[in-house]
């Protein structure tokens, strides 16, 4: 119990904007999976109500039902599977902005703050990079670089 409240002590607060993009994301994976999984789910129905018929009129009895039943199975499960990844992705989430952490989150924020620092670096150079050539017109430049070309070369 101490161990847990010193890990959340050691992390610190985070602005409410990084809460709410968080929550958006959540929003929007766990919605976009239970939209599939609607979606599969529909599709089964409509596929089964439509190739019912058909295969009962054209085809013996055991076959149809057992396509029908392979339909259905894997139809339902696909979107039972979908759902169960969609309130994984949530309850993962959730638990992630209310500042708990679940498996991974170190291994999350440790590649976020690695790109953050990436982009700073990228970003520092891309600016001195500029000056640099800013700083110095065209025709200068090119006299600049010839005595290092020539060095180069030799």
């Amino acid at each position: 119990m101490a161990e847990n409240r010193q890990k959340l002590q050691h992390y610190p607060q985070q602005p409410r904007s990084h809460q709410v993009v968080k929550a958006a994301t959540a929003v929007t994976a766990g919605g976009s999976l239970l939209l599939l999984s609607g979606l599969i789910s529909t599709g089964t129905v409509i596929a089964l109500t439509l190739a019912t018929p058909l295969l009962v009129i054209f085809s013996p009895v055991l076959v149809p039902a057992a396509i029908t039943v392979f339909l259905l199975l894997s139809g339902f499960l696909a979107s039972g599977g979908f759902g169960v990844a969609a309130l994984s992705v949530l309850s993962w989430i959730y638990r992630y902005v209310t500042g708990g952490k679940p498996p991974g989150a170190d291994k999350l924020d440790f590649a976020r703050q690695k790109l953050a620092y990436k982009a700073r670096e990228v970003k520092d150079k891309a600016e001195q990079f500029g000056q640099q050539h800013s700083s110095t017109g065209p025709q200068q430049q090119h006299y600049t670089r010839a005595p290092k070309l020539a060095k180069a070369l030799m």
